[in-house]
């Protein structure tokens, strides 16, 4: 480059951030969004995880909640099934399960949630009994 000719980059100092035009893209996958779902649900006081089972033999433990997430654009989709504890009142948990979803994912990603739908699969009772 010849003297007196000025390069854009050239004239940044290294402390100095670029244009976000100039930055690059930040993609977020689905599964990544529905590991976010999945913990904000587990965190909902009277909501947890579900049964662990094979081929419809039951298993020790349980599992996290069960979630199907799509992510258009900035758009986010999510399903969620998972059981509420007895006898919580199954509404308000479903409520409160879906605000924490949607506050825990625009939080983190930054990207708009437009629906939860929520699948109450199993109601757990005292002691850690499921009824299905």
């Amino acid at each position: 480059m010849p003297a007196g000719e000025h390069r854009p980059d050239a004239a940044r100092s290294a402390g100095e951030a670029r244009p976000p035009g100039e930055r690059g893209r930040t993609t977020i996958s689905d599964r990544v969004v529905a590991r976010i779902v999945a913990k904000a649900a587990e965190e909902t006081a009277g909501s947890g995880g579900l049964d662990r089972s094979v081929l419809g033999v039951g298993l020790p433990g349980r599992r996290a909640a069960r979630t199907d997430v799509r992510v258009h654009g900035k758009v986010v989709t999510a399903k969620v099934a998972l059981s509420v504890e007895y006898p919580m009142p199954v509404r308000d948990v479903a409520r409160r399960v879906r605000e924490g979803v949607r506050t825990r994912v625009e939080s983190l990603t930054g990207l708009t949630v437009r629906q939860v739908d929520i699948d109450v699969a199993e109601l757990e009772r005292p002691g850690g009994r499921t009824v299905s």
